[in-house]
């Protein structure tokens, strides 16, 4: 068998365990680079002879060499694992040989209320603003948002459905009627058809790579200096309802995660929680300040 015939294979069988096409095309690239790899060091196999002594040797290039990031790597080590345990059965390989990187936890930066809005005002676009202010209120991932269809926005039960977000699983989320306004205008001057969000070419949808410049030609003129990309919408949604009072669980619903770990890193960063407790340095300056007692 060919290269090509393998990453058919595997593509074929994540489709067979109903993975979605992105994670098909996304393993069958990191299967397409350990085989080029094999190539490019001369080792005389095919990707279905190798043992779990090359594929150690191939995660210790993706560091030393490529250096790439725990994301990347990870996401090498989960194709190659279900390649090899699924789709060619070597059931015998033990795990450890593939290890994963640990993941490090990196806090998100987080714009503020006041910074949301002077996104949006620096937003001159029509179109573009909606699009921000539709990810923003309802905590919408960008290719959530990009994938959006007119009927999605049900301005009776004031609900946006989202279809097959990430992991596959449709959700609801809350339609706010400042969006909702926003978007009869934005209706009326586009009337986009196919998507809600469309790009230059009728019937075909804003680009992803189009919706970040958007988003950071936004945050550059409204003076924004912190990392922040469009995702960041997301993570100030979340971070404001937790500030506000909302229940963590529904913060969680809303948000689509099915793990509530993954929802409570925003207690790390929201005000409420971080700026609950007083600091020991202002309680020894209370305490100096004390008038003394006789």
């Amino acid at each position: 068998m060919q290269q090509t015939d393998f990453e058919k294979l595997l593509a074929d069988t994540l489709a067979a365990h109903g993975r979605s096409p992105r994670t098909q095309e996304t393993y069958t690239l990191m299967l397409r680079l350990f085989g080029r790899y094999l190539v490019e060091r001369r080792i005389d196999k095919t990707v279905d002879a190798v043992g779990p002594e090359d594929v150690e040797a191939y995660q210790r290039h993706l560091v030393t060499v490529r250096k790439v990031g725990f994301s990347s790597f990870n996401q090498s080590t989960c194709a190659l694992r279900f390649f090899y345990q699924t789709c060619l059965g070597k059931t015998d390989w033990t795990i450890v040989r593939m290890p994963y990187q640990k993941k490090r936890r990196v806090l998100p930066e987080i714009l503020s209320p006041e910074e949301i809005a002077a996104v949006f005002e620096a937003c001159h676009n029509l179109k573009h603003r909606t699009l921000l202010m539709t990810s923003y209120s309802g905590d919408l991932r960008l290719g959530e948002t990009l994938g959006l269809v007119p009927n999605d926005i049900d301005s009776t039960r004031m609900m946006i459905r989202i279809e097959q977000g990430k992991g596959r699983k449709d959700r609801y989320v809350m339609l706010s009627a400042t969006l909702l306004e926003t978007l009869r205008t934005y209706w009326k001057a586009f009337r986009p058809v196919s998507w809600l969000f469309e790009g230059r070419t009728k019937g075909q949808p804003l680009s992803p790579s189009t919706a970040e410049k958007v988003f950071t030609t936004a945050a550059s003129r409204a003076g924004i200096r912190k990392g922040v990309s469009f995702h960041s919408l997301r993570h100030a949604f979340a971070t404001h309802l937790l500030e506000g009072g909302t229940n963590i669980r529904v913060i969680q619903a809303l948000l689509g995660h099915q793990c509530l770990t993954t929802t409570q890193v925003y207690t790390h960063v929201a005000r409420t929680y971080v700026n609950a407790t007083t600091s020991p340095l202002d309680r020894l300056k209370e305490k100096k300040e004390e008038p003394d007692r006789e």
